[in-house]
This record gives C-alpha cells, structure tokens and sequence, in this order.
C-alpha cells in the first residue's frame, strides 16, 4: 500500500493500480522494456491489475509470469467495463494509468489518475480527468515506486 498526505491534493491510501495495456504498458500489442522488471517491483506494494480490450489479442501471453491480474474486456462499453472493474475493487484504493478514451471514466472515479502521452496518443477526454501527465510508462510507474514525486508534482 501506498499512504501518501498531499497538501491541498488529497490523502492517499493505493492499495490496486490499475493498468491499461495497449498504448500504456505496451505499443503494438508488444510489452515496451523495462515494463515487466518494473511490474515485479511495483507488486511488492501493490496490487496490479491490467484492464484491455485486447486488441491484437496476445496480452495475456505478454503478461503471463508477472504479478498482475489480467481483465480482458468485452461485451459493452469498454469505458464502463474498466469503471465497473474499480468499482468492485473500491475507487478510493485504486490510481489508475492510462491514455484511451475507454480510460475516461476510470480517470474521474479512482483515487488517482496518470494519464500517458506516448506514441499511441492521448485521448483528450481522458486527459481532461487525469490528475497527472506524463510523457511515458516508464515515469508513470516511477510515480508509484517513487511516491514523494507524485507529492511534488501535485501540492497546492
């Protein structure tokens, strides 16, 4: 868990991050490096969860052996799919990372949204309820093993 007081922000207690996959830990349906050494990390502290519609329909393949609960989702409104998914885990225990559309709602209900502006883009609806931007995964995730960042980058 991450327990982290921000002046003017709010107080933090992460107990999930929830990850989406395509365009956000990986760019082509390919895992980008650094992400699963990273991921090995972050799950001593937290539990991760990775959220996607799996485009190119080969994540839970790149994903397999790492510490992270896979959630493919399908069957309705993505965007409400990854909200319903927060919600069961508890919106207040999550900070979610991503950059879809289908990320908005996830952005405006957990606890803390990074949002990532990488080669696949950012979807402004989704940078309109993001509490954070950063240029690449790799900072994002470096937010979460590296806490008082996320301090600095969001005090009053």
């Amino acid at each position: 868990m991450i327990r982290l007081d921000i002046p003017g922000f709010k107080g933090l207690e992460i107990e999930h991050l929830v990850l989406d996959y395509n365009g956000t830990l990986a760019l082509d349906g390919e895992l980008l490096p650094g992400v699963a050494e990273t991921l090995r990390e972050l799950a001593a502290n937290l539990r991760l969860h990775v959220l996607t519609a799996d485009t190119l329909g080969n994540c839970r393949e790149h994903l397999a052996g790492l510490p992270v609960t896979v959630s493919v989702v399908a069957g309705g409104p993505e965007d409400q799919a990854k909200l319903a998914y927060a919600m069961e885990l508890g919106p207040r225990a999550c900070a979610c990372v991503g950059n879809g559309m289908n990320d908005r709602l996830l952005f405006e209900r957990c606890a803390l949204a990074v949002a990532v502006l990488g080669p696949e883009g950012l979807a402004v609806k989704a940078l309109d309820e993001a509490d954070l931007v950063v240029g690449d995964v790799l900072a994002a995730l470096d937010l979460f093993r590296h806490p008082l960042r996320l301090k600095a980058s969001l005090r009053r």
